[in-house]
């Protein structure tokens, strides 16, 4: 069976605590590993949920500051390491490649995997397979940063009473679905769209349009919650959201399951930040995740 996940690798923001490692977020998606922004110990955190080096097929770096990618030196030299046998993406702001390629070869090992360097220069789509589209756009930050978005081809759903009720069955449902028609019946007789599913991953950044529109209509949100409500000048300042402005664009955005983190060290009760997200009118289901946790994309209505 298909799984559709992300176990959550770190939460805090900045510097890691004694509860939370800093920032790594994988992304399982059918037979696919997403792996984003690794910080300083996601090599070890992997170890720790169960994730092994042969489950990566792409990582994604919203910006180069530390929390967000000094994991990659590790990851990338245990995959190597491990000699995963297929290709692995990297998609990263390229104007910070000079720092991906100090981390990529930070020290003296042997490449054994094909690493393909696919950095992010504008807003739009980095990747379409059978599976999803990957697309980044650009965020408020005082460096560049990328948010990212996969979605799910729309499909069809056959419905049953339909199909009785124009006498098709058997191998002739499959027919219809390849030839779109069976006769005088269409497909659109007979079936409706299936919405495909929409992830959604944000990090630091202010309210900008780039946040909207990669939270737009998503069954998964993972965006930062840096700071609470009380503390929005330094959100500002620092190019940060609050626990709810989070929930304030994904209430507006109609996201199904919203996932808040990259909490900062000065915050000792999570619950608060749920308090905010519902405060700011957020209805959907809310996580504020933790190290090692495991949230499942939301199962199609």
């Amino acid at each position: 069976m298909s799984v559709r996940e992300l176990v959550v690798l770190g939460t805090a923001s900045q510097v890691p605590t004694r509860h939370r490692n800093h920032n790594g977020y994988l992304l399982r998606w059918d037979g696919e590993g997403i792996l984003f922004d690794p910080g300083e110990g996601t090599q070890r955190q992997m170890l720790r949920a169960g994730v092994a080096a042969h489950d990566l097929h792409r990582i994604c770096v919203t910006h180069f500051h530390g929390d967000h990618s000094l994991g990659l030196a590790g990851v990338i030299q245990r995959i190597n390491l491990d000699r995963v046998p297929h290709e692995i993406s990297a998609h990263y702001p390229l104007s910070g490649q000079r720092f991906f390629d100090r981390l990529r070869y930070a020290t003296a090992y042997r490449e054994t995997v094909h690493l393909t360097e696919a950095p992010v220069a504008a807003d739009g789509n980095l990747a379409v397979t059978p599976s999803y589209t990957l697309e980044a756009r650009r965020l408020s930050h005082p460096v560049e940063s990328y948010g990212y978005r996969l979605t799910e081809p729309d499909g069809r759903r056959m419905l049953p009473d339909r199909l009785a009720a124009h006498g098709i069955t058997g191998p002739d449902v499959g027919r219809i679905q390849r030839e779109g028609r069976l006769g005088d019946v269409t497909l659109d007789d007979v079936s409706e769209t299936r919405r495909g599913q929409r992830f959604a991953f944000v990090m630091d950044t202010r309210l900008c349009d780039g946040v909207h529109a990669l939270a737009e209509g998503c069954d998964l949100l993972v965006i930062e919650s840096t700071f609470l409500d009380e503390d929005i000048e330094l959100a500002v300042d620092h190019g940060h959201l609050t626990a709810g402005q989070a929930a304030g664009v994904a209430r507006d955005a109609g996201v199904r399951h919203l996932v808040l983190t990259h909490f900062s060290q000065r915050y000792s009760d999570p619950e608060e930040f749920e308090r905010q997200a519902r405060a700011a009118g957020f209805e959907g289901e809310l996580t504020v995740a933790h190290d090692l946790q495991r949230v499942p994309l939301p199962k199609r209505r």
